[in-house]
């Protein structure tokens, strides 16, 4: 396996298990706007992409309505949703190894900033970490934006770097600068999705994950 001195997580399907707070910020918003939700799986796909795309693009609304929708959203979502959510099994004991082999360690995620600090502090995790990267409504919008500023800001050296994720985002982006990825599979993306992003490897567990950066 490759060794990088450089790793970036995604946050949400990747360091933890917050679906459950995303996907009943979705019902929530949803509910307000008068639409049922016949079948709760559908909502799993909503996990991982910035709330923008999710409201426009997959839903089909107008950006005065998606504007709406992530107003419902974030009004459930500050309050309980951010606090339904966990951290994946195996992730602290991999985060420990790989503070201690010396590897310089970035969360880039597309996650609200005031949001993203909420889990990193609710869970401990910011003391692995050397920068947290997050969405906010200027300059960082997507993936690539998020990732442009990890990168310059981070001190990345894309030769020697990573990005972990779960979803085609994650990916993409990271093609996007030429650095290598995992897509991890215990997240919300499907192995068919992370594919055909073009990931470097597939990870289906934490452990194998491990194996890939250790």
């Amino acid at each position: 396996m490759s060794n990088y001195d450089y790793i970036l997580f995604d946050l949400d399907g990747t360091l933890t298990d917050s679906g459950p707070g995303i996907m009943n910020g979705f019902e929530y918003a949803l509910g307000k706007m008068g639409i049922e939700i016949p079948d709760r799986s559908s909502l799993r796909k909503f996990v991982g992409p910035p709330l923008g795309d999710s409201f426009e693009k997959t839903l089909g609304f107008s950006p005065e309505d998606a504007a709406k929708g992530i107003a419902f959203y974030r009004e459930y979502y500050a309050d309980k949703g951010v606090y339904e959510n966990d951290v994946y099994p195996g992730v602290f004991e991999l985060l420990d190894k790989l503070k201690a082999s010396g590897k310089k360690m970035i969360v880039a995620t597309t996650k609200a900033e005031l949001m993203a600090n909420v889990v990193m502090d609710h869970f401990g995790l910011r003391k692995y970490f050397d920068l947290m990267v997050a969405s906010n409504n200027t300059d960082r919008k997507n993936k690539i934006d998020v990732l442009s500023f990890a990168i310059e800001n981070g001190g990345v050296d894309i030769e020697k770097a990573v990005m972990i994720g779960d979803r085609f985002y994650d990916v993409t982006g990271a093609s996007h600068f030429g650095i290598d990825s995992v897509g991890v599979l215990y997240g919300y993306g499907s192995r068919q999705e992370l594919v055909d992003a073009g990931a470097t490897y597939i990870a289906e567990t934490v452990e194998y994950l491990s194996e890939i950066l250790l």
